[in-house]
């Protein structure tokens, strides 16, 4: 395919994705960008809620012509919801996994055991869609020949347009959040959920960062947040005390007390002393004593220069030259108990190379004692950002055998520096960022 012929494809998807509903945007898009390329069968892959499996969405015909029994019956791995169906691809360490990991268009030959008649012969491309180091998912394409070096180039940049066209439109339908869902929610995980920012990982030219929610059975509370100004990162990782729905409500008004004063353009300090004053408040017209530890924080993306607020919080890590080290913060009152509370910000000046790890007590907590988080963090240093947090996740989630008391979330920021410089983006991710293929 032509550059010229890409071009023309991505104009008749994005034009294929204005005219379809919402709903059946990014199927249509799909399907355009599979006959654009040559292919005999295409598919779009979102990545499951869980960060460990892929999810494949299809609208099916459920009824006969006559109107009796199902066409198709339901397989164990999949879900149907009237006419939709999402069947749960988990990773394995296969083509799909490493598509998403090291962000590059994998290719798989034929099987040589399977005949021409029954599909073989055929070479399965899967592309990245990912948008600024978010991974939304993968494009799968079957075709009858091997893709040539500009064929793959043109596939990795459709699976780009691919990508915008799922983040425009899934706002618009619970279509695409209801196939990521391999687990139920309960209600108290689905006003976390809601907490939690869109992405939850960027890459810009002077950082990358990725956040990770390991729920408990009884959710916990736990929240985190970032948003990028101009010139400054604003992020926060905060902890609501007790469990269940009361948690995740007390999460709620020091989520959207911060972000309130931060549209308002508050200061880092000023958006503290808003937060602890609105739980103070309420926790006086309920008579409930609800407070919340968190590290709330700001980076000048000038200067590298991070000042961070530790209310009443687990120490973050600050990973140089290969040592994690737990950053000795002033440590102030949680927010809530007191209105009078003076809190102070702590600077950390950021070097290239820098990695900062924040956490809540879910990682440490006490049926997780045998985790050596220093360690892990270590271990899992060369990995981008994206992976490191889902892998500090599982490495909690196996010390406690998959039996988590407390909520585990981890925020994890790269310093790079150079701030105002174009980042390196080739098709939604940068190259020199990627973790390592898995061997």
């Amino acid at each position: 395919m032509t550059q010229q012929a890409g071009l023309h494809a991505a104009d008749s998807a994005l034009d294929a994705a204005e005219a379809a509903s919402p709903v059946e945007a990014v199927e249509t898009v799909t399907r355009e960008l599979g006959r654009a390329l040559g292919a005999t069968k295409v598919s779009f892959l979102i990545a499951d809620l869980s960060g460990r499996a892929l999810v494949r969405l299809a609208h099916i015909e459920l009824s006969t012509p006559d109107g009796t029994g199902l066409r198709v019956p339901a397989r164990p791995e999949e879900r149907r919801v009237l006419k939709e169906s999402a069947t749960v691809l988990p990773f394995d360490g296969g083509p799909a996994e490493q598509t998403i990991r090291i962000q590059q268009v994998q290719v798989v030959g034929p099987e040589p055991t399977r005949a021409a008649s029954d599909g073989g012969g055929q070479w399965l491309v899967l592309a990245p869609v990912t948008e600024r180091g978010e991974a939304i998912g993968v494009l799968e394409l079957t075709v009858p020949a091997r893709p040539d070096a500009a064929d793959l180039t043109e596939i990795a940049r459709l699976a780009n347009v691919l990508a915008f066209v799922v983040i425009a439109n899934r706002r618009h339908t619970d279509l695409y959040e209801w196939g990521q869902r391999t687990r139920p929610l309960s209600l108290s995980a689905e006003i976390q959920h809601r907490l939690l920012p869109g992405p939850q990982t960027c890459e810009a030219g002077s950082f990358t960062l990725a956040g990770w929610l390991e729920p408990a059975a009884d959710i916990a509370g736990d929240t985190f947040d970032f948003n990028l100004a101009r010139n400054v990162l604003h992020l926060s990782l905060t902890d609501a005390m007790g469990h269940g729905v009361a948690a995740a409500l007390t999460a709620t008004l020091c989520v959207g007390s911060l972000r309130n004063a931060r549209n308002a353009g508050a200061s880092l300090l000023e958006q503290v002393t808003s937060a602890n004053q609105a739980l103070v408040d309420h926790a006086a017209a309920t008579g409930l004593d609800d407070f919340v530890t968190g590290l709330i924080g700001r980076v000048d993306l000038r200067t590298g220069s991070a000042e961070l607020v530790n209310a009443g919080h687990v120490a973050p890590y600050l990973v140089r030259e290969s040592r994690p080290v737990p950053l000795s913060l002033s440590v102030h009152l949680p927010l809530g108990l007191f209105g009078d509370t003076t809190y102070r910000a702590s600077r950390v000046d950021l070097q290239p190379g820098d990695r900062l790890v924040l956490v809540t007590d879910g990682m440490v907590e006490r049926n997780a004692v045998g985790l050596d988080l220093a360690a892990a963090i270590i271990e899992t240093r060369a990995l981008h950002p994206r992976e490191a947090v889902r892998e500090l996740a599982d490495r909690v989630l196996e010390e406690t055998g998959n039996k988590l008391s407390d909520d585990a979330t981890i925020l994890c920021l790269d310093w790079h520096g150079g701030h105002g410089r174009d980042r390196n983006s080739q098709h939604g991710a940068d190259p020199e960022r990627v973790s390592a293929p898995l061997a």
